[in-house]
């Protein structure tokens, strides 16, 4: 693919990417989206802006294969930010994508952990046979899983965590190039603290002192290369036959981002137990996992049959009064 931008919207997408970057995005799936776009507008001998039209631009998203409506709305959303900013800009009057979003369907809920399956996995993970090629490789997959499922971590951010982002004196992890190209402090408590000890002294005594700039999960003899996040999450899957879980109706299979998904629910499940207003915490909660604002964090929090019990308790000590006066 080439490495510049040649149709008419060239300047324009290149102001766009550039804008957006300033402001910390990253937006590397919407850059190839925007050079499908251009190769398509060549391709069709779009020679001026103004030849751009809802036609061709309903065309464009019909070559794109796209199976499921969530795919397609995504694509159709990079598009439409790349329009709407380019009418703010008045190089559009209007804008010349008209298409709307496809209906989703409503889909499985995803799999929470609870503490005993998660200790399951950890269990499990620790067997898995260490070789010459992959030394310590139950104790380094095991920490992983510690990491996703008790901080709540994306696997990317668990791939490039290295040895300097771990402060085991202040009991913080630092979270480097995250989604929107962001950092963040995570911190963690004396039992995380102890895990992490622990696999580092384990691993230091296996393989040598890890160098500051090195990856904490490597299997590689120079310590430079990572764990790829598609290992970590097909590991995942080679693990959860033996765990036997029973996946409940309107459930989906387990997959790796379902620890943070638990972790979240779990944190509010917390809440709720020690008499915390969850609702008003929902902000800290959103800053711990690196979200944008706490609406990007509601969809992390499952209905679970104890969250549902802990909000009816909630609900029936706060009604109790009002029923009570309405007894004869």
């Amino acid at each position: 693919m080439r490495t510049e931008f040649q149709s008419p919207l060239a300047t324009e997408i290149k102001a766009f990417l550039a804008h957006k970057r300033a402001l910390g995005k990253l937006l590397e799936k919407a850059e190839l989206t925007f050079r499908l776009l251009d190769q398509y507008l060549i391709n069709h001998r779009v020679r001026e802006i103004g030849d751009i039209t809802p036609v061709l631009l309903d065309g464009f998203l019909r070559s794109r294969p796209r199976h499921t409506p969530q795919s397609y709305n995504e694509l159709l959303s990079t598009l439409r930010g790349l329009f709407d900013w380019l009418v703010r800009r008045d190089v559009f009057t209007t804008s010349p994508l008209n298409n709307q979003p496809q209906r989703v369907k409503p889909g499985l809920s995803p799999f929470i952990f609870n503490s005993d399956q998660a200790k399951r996995l950890f269990d499990v993970a620790r067997k898995l046979r260490s070789n010459p090629r992959l030394p310590d490789r139950g104790e380094i997959y095991r920490m992983a899983f510690v990491l996703l499922y008790g901080l709540g971590l994306r696997v990317g951010e668990i791939s490039r965590l290295c040895r300097k982002d771990v402060d085991l004196v202040n009991r913080l992890l630092l979270i480097r190039h995250t989604k929107f190209g962001k950092h963040r402090l995570v911190p963690f408590g004396p039992k995380m603290t102890k895990e992490i000890t622990q696999f580092l002294q384990q691993r230091e005594e296996s393989v040598g002192r890890i160098p500051t700039d090195c990856p904490l999960f490597s299997f590689d003899k120079d310590k430079q290369k990572p764990i790829p996040p598609e290992r970590i999450s097909q590991t995942f899957h080679c693990l959860l036959p033996a765990l036997n879980l029973i996946i409940p109706a309107g459930v989906a299979p387990p997959h790796l981002h379902c620890l943070r998904h638990s972790f979240a629910v779990g944190t509010l499940l917390r809440w709720y137990r020690n008499g915390l207003d969850a609702a008003s915490r929902l902000l800290d909660l959103s800053t711990f996992l690196g979200h944008v604002s706490p609406s990007s964090t509601a969809v992390y929090l499952t209905i679970t049959t104890e969250l549902f019990e802990c909000a009816s308790q909630r609900f029936a000590h706060f009604a109790a009064p009002a029923f009570k006066e309405l007894e004869p």
